[in-house]
């Protein structure tokens, strides 16, 4: 890079300088960028090196640095791009940054920067992180106000979104955008469409895409992962195994992750020897288990009707490392809700409510069908708490007619 600017081999274009900026800025740092920076002859100092350098700053996390450049474009009057704005929304994902959003949408609009649809894909991909169903329909309604066409990815968000929330009415509905927007062979939605059709049921139609993805020049590890999942969820186990031999045969099994989706589908349906053999698989291939392994194990137990033994391997889990990433992830989500469903239904209301207090952080209990599970778990164990509707409330849900049915049955349990 040195020799570049000093001996000036060829004549440097605009281009150049971009691309010098940006891998300087990645591989050395903020500092070697902005001192590059002012070496580049002021010709090239334009909008495209001011945005390269405020993206560098924003992907080294420098918030505060990239602000003062953006000001300074303001100065200059060089257009702001929207990947800059679209990665500040991201920098300000996480609920203690969230509430930053609207301030930096409003700049955005100041700045005559059109919001793009990835800038709406974000705005989604948020509120479905924070399963937040309302918001999430507030933003697609912004977007169809600004007359931004939807792409493949904002009906995927949309599709996911409602089907982990159990719309699945609405979710096939944006499944079928989905299907009709995908371009070419992008392996990226059809690992999309895999989950959803696991999700809506649809074995002619999964079945249909995975030999899609199996057309592909290369099946990435990640969309077996996706297909072993999606076919245990409708129940076609024997299929899950299929796909499972087939990625082994690959000699692609080295992630914890690879032996959690078949483990899944084995603890789904309570097949607990069937797990017990994987699992030991998992350990001789050197593989160590993480915290979804052990939840994935406790829910095959407690599916088995071996409740003591599930109650140990929640606590085995709890000695491994949990990111809150992990937490908030569907896979743990739905885990656990299946394990509060199973003590729900023996009337166990001290482990449904341990388990219902995973949720306050991450929001899942937003869902109605998750606090209906909570409210079953009281009408199991004949207890009456005067504030849960209330409570349900507050948190974000929205009751409907079972949470009702199930209010009142609790009711009958006042002292």
């Amino acid at each position: 890079m040195e020799w570049v600017i000093r001996e000036r081999p060829y004549k440097l274009r605009e281009l150049d300088y971009s691309y010098l900026l940006e891998f300087t800025t990645r591989l050395h740092g903020v500092s070697h960028g902005e001192s590059l920076f002012v070496r580049i002859p002021h010709e090239h100092q334009n909008e495209l090196l001011y945005n390269n350098l405020v993206m560098a700053c924003l992907d080294q996390g420098k918030i505060r640095l990239s602000l003062d450049y953006m000001r300074k474009m303001r100065e200059l009057r060089f257009p702001i791009s929207h990947h800059v704005y679209n990665r500040l929304i991201e920098l300000h994902a996480s609920s203690g940054r969230k509430k930053s959003i609207p301030k930096i949408l409003i700049q955005m609009k100041a700045d005559g920067v059109c919001p793009h649809v990835s800038t709406y894909n974000i705005l989604l991909d948020i509120e479905a992180s924070d399963h937040n169903i309302e918001g999430l329909c507030k933003v697609f309604n912004d977007m169809k106000r600004s007359k931004v066409e939807p792409n493949e990815i904002t009906y995927g968000i949309l599709a996911k979104a409602h089907a982990v929330a159990r719309l699945y009415t609405v979710s096939e509905m944006y499944t079928e955008a989905v299907d009709r927007s995908k371009t070419g062979k992008n392996w990226s939605t059809f690992d999309v469409l895999l989950i959803l059709y696991g999700y809506l049921g649809k074995d002619k139609e999964l079945e249909r895409t995975w030999k899609s993805v199996e057309n592909l020049p290369h099946i990435r590890s990640k969309s077996f992962v996706l297909a072993v999942e999606a076919f245990g969820r409708i129940g076609s186990i024997f299929r899950a195994e299929e796909i499972w031999a087939e990625m082994k045969s690959r000699g692609e099994i080295k992630l914890p992750q690879q032996f959690n989706a078949i483990l899944s589908v084995y603890c789904r349906h309570g097949l607990v020897d069937k797990s017990s053999e994987l699992f030991k698989e998992m350990e001789a291939n050197g593989c160590k288990p993480n915290a979804i392994t052990y939840r994935h194990l406790a829910l095959g137990c407690l599916r088995a009707g071996l409740v003591n033994e599930a109650l140990r391997t929640i606590d085995m889990g709890k000695n491994e490392a949990l990111s809150f990433q992990v937490r908030r992830s569907t896979p743990w989500s739905e885990t656990t809700h299946m394990l509060l469903e199973g003590f729900a239904d023996m009337g166990d209301l001290d482990n449904a409510k341990k388990l219902f207090e995973e949720f306050k952080e991450t929001k899942y209990n937003r869902y109605t069908f998750v606090y209906n599970t909570f409210l079953r778990a009281h009408v199991k164990a004949k207890v009456y708490d005067p504030d849960l509707l209330r409570k349900m409330i507050l948190r974000g849900a929205t009751p409907d007619a079972e949470t009702y049915s199930l209010v009142r049955l609790i009711e009958q349990f006042k002292k």
